[in-house]
């Protein structure tokens, strides 16, 4: 009787501890879920055609007075009076509508890059979109700003513009302050490369640096093991004794990144002298056209002023969700990558 009674109480036991265990995993398994659907991000798209509208007539409210603004209320109604009876018209005689009121889009997207283009993720979701909707005689400008990073993470980020130029969606990048290195290699695939007079533009080389503390460990005695199977599986280390010959293989792949660097730049800007811009230097805007680098000194904004009479305009921004932690780091990367940008601007030179 006593031993059912102990083997009870176990069974008992171990049924609770079974169900502790999957009422966790049941948790952790749900917390992962609704994380996973918090991190989905939604498309935002804003019509900038109707937000300077909206912008124009609060101005106009403010410097016209009552008779003037009553005036040109007329007029605008008189005037979209006549181009809904053209519409009709066209319609009725078998123009469409296509014909008769459609005109030419611009999409604008927003690329902010940082060392790892993490913006990538969100240019891949707005391209897609885009690609999706864009018909005849559509563009897309892409509004970009780098300093260059991850040679992979860049070369992902350029090879998302290349599916709209391959889709013959004309694309035309605008590098208000800087599209250097990565964000150099980005905005070369456009059609149409425009910069602020100011803005920085080139750097087309290929940097690698690292401290090295094993005189360090050395001088207390502490001893650091890498364990490699193959010949160049590691060249340089943090902690390890670096040697002449692991440097010159470093050196050589370095080399050998910045001659496809170079090809990728060559094949998209055939007019660019590479030999003479792909040496790591920096050009500001009106130099930037000088050597070809760039297509024309206007700014975005100014670019889409031009389009804005003619052309429906929409912002595209893909937004995911982040949770709090998620955001405390990013506020943290932030300020370290942007204590690095200040570091390389200065490294480069006559600053502002």
């Amino acid at each position: 009787m006593e031993f059912l009674a102990q083997y009870g109480l176990f069974l008992a036991q171990a049924v609770t501890i079974v169900i502790a265990i999957l009422v966790v995993a049941g948790g952790v398994v749900a917390i992962g879920q609704r994380q996973k659907q918090e991190r989905d991000g939604h498309i935002e798209i804003r019509h900038l055609n109707e937000r300077y509208r909206q912008m124009g007539e609060a101005i106009r409210r403010a410097v016209l007075d009552k008779s003037a603004l009553k005036a040109e209320g007329k007029a605008r109604k008189k005037a979209d009076k006549a181009r809904a009876k053209e519409q009709k018209k066209a319609a009725k005689s078998g123009a469409g509508e296509k014909e008769a009121d459609h005109k030419p889009r611009l999409y604008t997207l927003v690329f902010d890059g940082d060392l790892k283009a993490s913006a990538t993720d969100h240019l891949r979701e707005e391209i897609s979109v885009v690609l999706s909707q864009a018909g005849e005689g559509d563009e897309v400008l892409v509004k970009l700003e780098s300093p260059g990073g991850l040679v992979h993470g860049y070369g992902l980020a350029a090879s998302q513009l290349q599916r709209i130029v391959d889709a013959g969606v004309t694309l035309t990048v605008a590098v208000d302050k800087v599209a250097a290195s990565g964000g150099y290699m980005m905005a070369c695939v456009a059609n149409r490369i425009i910069a602020a007079p100011f803005a920085v533009i080139g750097s087309i080389g290929v940097l690698a640096q690292l401290p090295n503390f094993h005189r360090l460990l050395k001088k207390h005695d502490i001893d650091f093991e890498l364990l490699t199977a193959g010949e160049y599986k590691r060249t340089l280390t943090l902690f390890g004794e670096n040697t002449d010959k692991g440097r010159e293989k470093f050196l050589e792949e370095l080399e050998t990144t910045h001659t496809l660097f170079k090809d990728f730049v060559g094949r998209h800007r055939p007019s660019l002298d590479i030999a003479r811009v792909a040496t790591g230097e920096v050009w500001y805007g009106q130099n930037a056209l000088d050597e070809n680098l760039v297509d024309e000194l206007q700014t975005s904004d100014a670019f889409i002023q031009s389009r804005i009479a003619d052309w429906e305009i929409y912002e595209v921004r893909y937004v995911a969700r982040k949770h709090w932690q998620e955001k405390l780091g990013i506020a943290a990367e932030g300020a370290v990558e942007r204590s690095l940008l200040r570091l390389w601007q200065r490294s480069r030179g006559p600053h502002f």
